[in-house]
């Protein structure tokens, strides 16, 4: 049997914070007791906060280490420790990397190639040899308007640690830029398009989707299934686009765009995630519903940071207000499966922490909702806001 005891900590638990020590063994909360007693072979804390560790279900932030600045190209492996160790540092124990699959190579003025099942492979294989310090699994996102999705699906199977699909529609005038002029300041600013150049970008985009579009959903549903992997939507808009989804076996649905959507989501039993930009921005940089207004709603249940970092740390009294933060925590600090955790110190206001421990097996923050992530992580633990080395996660089998 494996034992850790963290003792003179401040553990936050459902109901209040409480000083004193919490007893994991083989994973597993095994006791709480109150006090600051520092038992022999005990870790002492130092009044340092512990906390469920945080799930990241859907985030880009991999993508800014690998592309810095436009056109340069950072070595892989070095972006993938950076990223790795950013999550940690934030409170992350386990993170779903998410990876476009589906490409296009045709369309010259906005086009984009494949990259996932490299990329993929040196994450797990990083993984393998216990250099990162969180838990990895992998988020692939089915572009459905796409010229190559049935192949590149084909490239990954059951073994590649894959816990979400996401069916990722980006076909021009639908969804997420169902308002064309919000899609063309969009692309025009990001791509550097003239007007003629857009227009052309629209028309290629809208006639693939026409002929490969339902070709692509059947596939990415079918995918899934082989892979063992939960399905998510992606901005969905409408009632009827939430039927289909539920008709797929969608279990979470990533940044429905209106009200209307979210609260169908909600009639059906389908979790509701938003992301950390559009709440802490306070709107969707493309016009589509606030997170805040769905949290105070309550449809919200879940929130993913995507690119921003720091924001579900540096502000979480206004996100539990909301109730948007609290069902992301992965486990409970009373007891049963101890999950990942994390100890934090408050350092200026803000708090930060620096170590990672192999714990057992924890439910994922879906386990409160409709889907089910039962598969481990690790304890994060925090002393004073400075680095004290890390235990890979990855290297306890997680």
């Amino acid at each position: 049997m494996t034992e850790t005891t963290l003792s003179n900590a401040m553990l936050v638990l459902p109901d209040r914070v409480m000083r004193g020590q919490i007893h994991l063994a083989d994973g597993r909360i095994a006791e709480l007791v109150e006090g600051t007693a520092v038992p022999p072979g005990a870790i002492d804390c130092g009044g340092d906060l512990v906390l469920p560790g945080l799930v990241e279900l859907h985030t880009d932030n991999l993508e800014r280490h690998l592309q810095p600045r436009p056109k340069v190209e950072w070595p892989h492996q070095a972006a993938i420790v950076a990223h790795d160790a950013e999550l940690a540092s934030t409170g992350i124990t386990t993170v779903f990397d998410a990876l476009r699959v589906g490409s296009v190579f045709t369309n010259t003025n906005a086009g984009y190639g494949e990259y996932a099942r490299a990329l993929a492979s040196e994450i797990l294989d990083l993984r393998g040899r216990g250099a990162l310090r969180i838990s990895h699994f992998l988020h692939l996102r089915a572009e459905i308007c796409s010229e190559t999705l049935v192949e590149e699906m084909a490239k990954f199977g059951p073994d590649d640690r894959i816990g979400i699909v996401s069916l990722m529609d980006h076909t021009p005038g639908q969804r997420q830029f169902r308002d064309i002029d919000k899609l063309r300041d969009y692309v025009m600013g990001k791509r550097g398009l003239s007007d003629a150049e857009f227009d052309a970008h629209v028309e290629s985009q809208q006639a693939l989707s026409e002929r490969l579009g339902s070709l692509h959903e059947t596939t990415a549903v079918a995918e899934a299934r082989r892979y063992g992997a939960v399905l998510a939507s992606h901005d969905d808009t409408t009632a009827d686009q939430v039927a289909v989804s539920g008709l797929h076996g969608v279990r979470l649905a990533e940044f429905p765009t209106t009200a209307e959507a979210a609260q169908a989501c909600r009639d059906r039993g389908i979790a509701v995630m938003m992301g950390g930009p559009n709440l802490i921005r306070g709107g969707s940089h493309s016009g589509n519903v606030a997170a805040h207004e769905l949290a105070e709603a309550g449809p919200a249940e879940h929130e993913g940071r995507q690119e921003q970092e720091m924001e579900q740390i540096a502000a979480p009294d206004d996100l539990d207000d909301r109730h948007v933060l609290s069902q992301q925590l992965r486990g409970r600090v009373d007891g049963g499966e101890a999950g990942a955790h994390h100890e934090a110190a408050r350092h200026a206001e803000l708090p930060t922490g620096d170590r990672v421990l192999g714990g057992g097996h924890g439910r994922g923050c879906l386990g409160c909702g409709a889907a089910d992530f039962s598969r481990g992580a690790g304890l994060w633990i925090g002393r004073g806001g400075m680095q004290h080395g890390i235990a890979s996660a990855a290297g306890a089998g997680l």
